[in-house]
C-alpha cells in the first residue's frame, strides 16, 4: 500500500474474506437450492443449509468480536496517550463528550491536525466520518485487524 487515505483505508484478511466466507456462500447456495429441488432429500438440505449459515454467521461474529473488541480498548488507550502528550493532562473530561467513533477517526490525523479537529469534534461534535474526510494528511494505520 502505498499512501493511506480515507478512501483505501479498509483491510481485508484474505483466508477469511477471499476464501473461507466465499466458500460458506456457495454452500449455502448450493444447500439453498437443493432446498427446492430435491424433494426427496428436502429435509436433509433444510438442516445442511442450516448448519452452514450457522457457521457463516459465527465465523464472521467471533472472528471480528474479538479483534474490535481488543483494537477498541488499544485505540482509547492511543487516544489518552496522544492527548497526554500533546496538552500534559489527563483526556478524562474530554473523552466524556467524545464518541469512540470520534476517538477513532482522530488516529489518522497527525498532532498538529489532531489538536484542530479534536477542538473541532468537541465544540460542533463532528461526526467520525467528517473527521476522516477532514484529515488532509493522512497518518496511516497499517497493523488494524
Amino acid at each position: 500500500m502505498n499512501k493511506q487515505n480515507y478512501s483505501n483505508h479498509i483491510r481485508f484478511y484474505a483466508p477469511h474474506h477471499f476464501i473461507l466466507l466465499p466458500l460458506l456462500l456457495i454452500h449455502l447456495g448450493v444447500g439453498i437450492w437443493q432446498v427446492f429441488s430435491d424433494d426427496e432429500n428436502q429435509i436433509l438440505w433444510i438442516l445442511f443449509s442450516t448448519l452452514i449459515f450457522l457457521i457463516l454467521f459465527l465465523t464472521i461474529m467471533l472472528r471480528q468480536h474479538y479483534a474490535l473488541t481488543i483494537q477498541d480498548r488499544l485505540l482509547r488507550l492511543e487516544f489518552k496517550q496522544r492527548y497526554f502528550e500533546i496538552y500534559g493532562k489527563r483526556s478524562d473530561e474530554v473523552e466524556k463528550l467524545l464518541s469512540f467513533g470520534q476517538m477513532a477517526a482522530l488516529r489518522f490525523a497527525y498532532d498538529d491536525e489532531f489538536i484542530i479537529l479534536l477542538e473541532d469534534a468537541v465544540k460542533n461534535k463532528t461526526s467520525a466520518k467528517e473527521i476522516k474526510k477532514s484529515i488532509k494528511n493522512w497518518r496511516p494505520d497499517l497493523l488494524r485487524v
